[in-house]
């Protein structure tokens, strides 16, 4: 910090002068000062005098005990009051950052049925990591990878890995697609669900690409299977609903529907004979796996996930 004295000689304040000038006022006196600084009483006065020299003016009353601070030391004491909590504040940041406790934890989702398990565990990291920005950003579903490589989001849910330069795909957990359908629905009656079974489907879906939802990756793309027809709903709720009043059907993760199976206005089968498995990564820059928050997600993510497979 550089401040220019009566003569118009610049002076040269530095944030060990104003934590000086702040610990002789608290402390009343040079010993206890130096004490608390971790310095000599010595090296202290010396310290005092060479500002004292710069500024060309007294800090300090020196017959007075305790020892005060003169108008021009009361200055420079305020502007400690000042400069130094805000400094103080960023070490105590930059300190967070790098012992992992603190940070930030942006998330974009590229999984419309993610939400359900994914609050559960965001409050978890919540809780345990109070000084962590946690936040879902919306709308970038369809770049969240360029994102993330911006630095504009820090993690993204996917289930389609990407080689990337500096990105780490981390397995969260193994899922099986399921075909959804009403109780009263012709399909029903098979002990499977195979891709040409869809050619005289509505199918309902989220309103995503093809590319970034199981049944056309998994099942109808690769055998060359055109639906009837496609109707997208944001909800899920919402598309459970029409699939219980037969106006289509669906495909959806094991975990969305885990209530589903046990009502009767719903049946629920597996694509193919073989049954598809998918897994559910967490997209993460890879100087950031280190981070401990990072972690606990992945750890948190795994038990919901276990917990919902159980219920």
């Amino acid at each position: 910090m550089r401040i220019v004295n009566k003569c118009g000689e610049n002076m040269h304040i530095e944030f060990r002068h104003l934590r000086t000038i702040r610990a002789i006022h608290n402390a009343g006196g040079l010993a206890r000062a130096a004490e608390q600084l971790h310095i000599t009483q010595s090296a202290l006065s010396h310290q005092i005098k060479g500002l004292e020299d710069q500024a060309q003016v007294e800090l300090f009353v020196r017959r007075s005990k305790p020892l005060k601070l003169s108008a021009a030391g009361m200055r420079m004491l305020r502007l400690a009051d000042k400069v130094l909590p805000e400094i103080e504040a960023l070490e105590a940041e930059f300190s967070g950052l790098r012992d992992g406790i603190s940070g930030r934890l942006h998330i974009a989702i590229e999984c419309h049925a993610c939400f359900e398990w994914l609050f559960p565990v965001l409050e978890g990291v919540r809780v345990g990591w109070p000084d962590v920005d946690i936040d879902i950003r919306a709308g970038l579903a369809f770049s969240a990878m360029a994102a993330l490589t911006k630095e504009e989001v820090d993690v993204v849910i996917s289930s389609d890995p990407e080689e990337l330069p500096g990105i780490k795909f981390v397995p969260l957990f193994d899922y099986a697609p399921v075909f959804v359908a009403s109780a009263k629905h012709p399909l029903a009656q098979k002990a499977y669900i195979e891709a040409n079974d869809f050619r005289d489907q509505t199918v309902i879906t989220y309103p995503v690409e093809r590319a970034m939802l199981d049944l056309f990756s998994e099942v109808l793309t690769p055998a060359k299977v055109e639906p009837a027809a496609v109707r997208q709903v944001e909800l899920t709720a919402m598309i459970l609903l029409l699939v219980a009043s037969n106006r289509g059907v669906t495909v959806l993760p094991d975990w969305v529907v885990r209530e589903v199976k046990y009502s009767s206005d719903y049946i629920t089968r597996p694509l193919t004979r073989k049954g598809v498995t998918k897994t559910l990564y967490a997209a993460v820059r890879s100087d950031d796996l280190a981070k401990p928050f990072m972690a606990d997600l992945v750890r948190l993510a795994g038990i919901e996930a276990q917990r919902l497979q159980l219920a």
